[in-house]
């Protein structure tokens, strides 16, 4: 085993997916292997935010992490009807009646952060962008850890210099939404991201991109990563918060492919490839967060309609190597790995 991360026994991180994925269950579960379970929430609203952690603590004594997105600002009037005449056909499939238009909000940020700080929260990570000085000196004041996820060695160095303890350094193999914050994003892979960045900063980075086993974690160890981020791999644990057809997308499907695509929230996010996607492939998408209000109805009632076709399937490329387990047989089946590999 590699050298302890922050105290952690396992230098396993079960990522902070958003949408309800991280259940407490699973966070809690996680931490108590000695690797970090992590809150995706990012979509939540400060009070479930509050119910959530306060779950999480009554099942863990062990550090858990809480993670937000980074405010972003788009153009509130953009035209999206040819988008929304795209969808109707599509949701027509699932339901009668008329899809609903009305603008929806995301979460106050500055409440959700309220909630994390009141519930003195270990560890705080964010990702999408950069929290203002005077955040960063809010946590810090409490001990929480500070985590910034980053897509390239420059995003890398504006971290560093705001103080967070760790970064996360997120490649194009990873599943879901890209944490890119810069108008660049040159696509590095996990390890090419990890080289570049060990030459620029000198704080401990978290590899995220791809990681399902042992084998692809030990791999992140040997160029510089202090501990392994994985998503993808959880979403299969009893303990996930993913549906059931999602789960069977990932565990009945793994030759279908994955790709990068604003088609269901206007930010770059990878996802099996589906007919959602090949639908709204070549037209103008809205941006993020417009996008994904339009289509988040949608792809909640494929959800509960086990309609795999019309949802978003959220999916790293090394996917095909989910396992339908419990998340801590998961952990210390991939600590096992690691110790194999390094004995």
């Amino acid at each position: 085993m590699t050298r302890k991360f922050f105290g952690l026994d396992i230098p396993i991180i079960q990522a902070p997916m958003a949408g309800g994925i991280t259940t407490p269950e699973l966070v809690a579960t996680v931490s108590n292997t000695g690797a970090l379970g992590s809150l995706g929430a990012g979509y939540m609203e400060p009070a479930e935010i509050r119910i959530a952690i306060r779950k999480i603590k009554s099942l863990t004594s062990k550090p858990f992490n809480v993670n937000l997105f980074i405010p972003e600002h788009s153009n509130s009037t953009y035209d999206s009807s040819l988008i929304h005449k795209l969808l109707l056909p599509l949701w027509h499939e699932l339901s009668d009646v008329p899809l609903d238009t009305i603008a929806l909000t995301p979460p106050s940020f500055d409440d959700q952060v309220q909630v994390i700080l009141e519930e003195q929260v270990p560890i705080f990570s964010f990702t999408f962008g950069i929290p203002s000085p005077s955040l960063i000196k809010r946590f810090k004041m409490q001990d929480s850890l500070i985590f910034g996820t980053a897509t390239t060695p420059e995003e890398a160095e504006a971290l560093a210099n705001i103080a967070v303890d760790a970064i996360v350094c997120q490649g194009q193999e990873a599943g879901g939404h890209r944490g890119n914050f810069s108008s660049h994003d040159p696509l590095y892979s996990l390890l090419t991201l990890l080289l570049l960045t060990g030459k620029k900063v000198k704080i401990p980075l978290i590899a995220a991109g791809g990681i399902m086993d042992g084998c692809s974690a030990l791999a992140t160890f040997l160029v510089g990563a202090s501990a392994a981020q994985l998503g993808t791999a959880f979403l299969t644990t009893t303990e996930s918060g993913a549906s059931s057809s999602y789960k069977q997308a990932l565990l009945k499907t793994p030759h279908m492919a994955t790709a990068l695509t604003k088609a269901f929230t206007g930010k770059t996010a990878r996802a099996i490839i589906n007919p959602f996607i090949q639908k709204l492939e070549g037209h103008v998408i809205p941006p993020y967060p417009i996008q994904h209000f339009i289509t988040h109805r949608l792809r909640s009632l494929a959800a509960q309609k086990n309609r795999p076709d019309l949802m978003s399937l959220w999916a790293g490329q090394g996917y095909p190597l989910c396992r339908h387990i419990g998340a801590a047989t998961l952990v210390h089946e991939i600590a096992k790995e690691i110790a194999k590999y390094t004995s």
